[in-house]
């Protein structure tokens, strides 16, 4: 079932990618270049930009930073007046792996500012553009780790929840609009956020893989883009049990973790 408006060819069609200096946003980046597509890269690194710029001709780079309203409004600003833009992916992300006995508000915090009100901050400055056309489309970078609560996700999970919420609601109110919603829920992709993981991750991917797989949802007018399927369809599984049974096994995953730890003599 096709939900939006389906990208079948890319020549002619122009792209903002907010958090596109490394990992998913750059290599989407890049594979949108390739098929023809004209892409604003949008991140804090000004040099990260400026490489990919070099090596891809006819892209532009908009520095900013997601936690500045003013900045993105500039931007989405500048990335219109050379548009007008037909997607917007926000794919700027923040992971710090934190536990309830270690809270640390000032995490806490930083995980909202980038993961959430930096999307919000992307809504206000571009909807307005999009309501006036009745035309363009919206994708959200969330993850697997917002289906339900999992070890170390304290900070990062509830803002990837907030992010799958808020496109279902998104796609309910434009839909009248003719202004598409897309949510892209990655499972383990090789990143330097993932690089930080101390555990096994199963069906990790490369960047490179997990744009093939945005580009194919995008093609095929998906709501929700999820990979890979061996992975995600676990995780929906995990979505849907009961609290007895979906306690029973984060109890078993925390216990691994915790003697795989001890093991390595790792825990103090």
């Amino acid at each position: 079932m096709s939900f939006n408006p389906t990208f079948t060819d890319w020549h002619g069609k122009s792209v903002w990618l907010v958090g596109a200096s490394s990992g998913i946003g750059e290599a989407t980046a890049a594979a949108l270049h390739a098929a023809g597509a004209r892409v604003f890269v949008s991140a804090r690194n000004a040099d990260a930009l400026a490489l990919f710029v070099g090596a891809h001709p006819g892209s532009l780079a908009v520095p900013l930073d997601v936690a500045d309203p003013v900045a993105v409004k500039t931007a989405a600003q500048t990335v219109q007046q050379n548009g007008p833009v037909d997607l917007v992916m926000y794919c700027a992300g923040y992971y710090k792996p934190v536990r309830a006995d270690r809270f640390d508000l000032s995490e806490m915090l930083k995980h909202q500012q980038v993961n959430y009100l930096g999307v919000l901050y992307v809504l206000d400055a571009i909807l307005p553009y999009f309501l006036q056309r009745q035309a363009g489309h919206i994708s959200i970078v969330s993850s697997v780790a917002g289906y339900r609560g999992l070890p170390k996700s304290l900070a990062y999970g509830p803002t990837k929840a907030a992010l799958i919420n808020l496109a279902e609601t998104l796609y309910v109110d434009l839909k009248a609009s003719s202004i598409g919603v897309s949510v892209i829920n990655p499972g383990f992709v090789k990143t330097p956020a993932t690089a930080q993981n101390d555990f096994p991750m199963p069906g990790l991917m490369t960047a490179a893989e997990a744009a093939t797989e945005i580009l194919a949802g995008w093609r095929k007018g998906a709501f929700e883009i999820d990979f890979p399927k061996r992975f995600t369809l676990w995780m929906k599984t995990l979505r849907i049990l009961p609290y007895a049974a979906y306690f029973a096994i984060t109890k078993r995953l925390v216990k691994s973790e915790a003697d795989a730890a001890n093991n390595a003599g790792l825990n103090p």
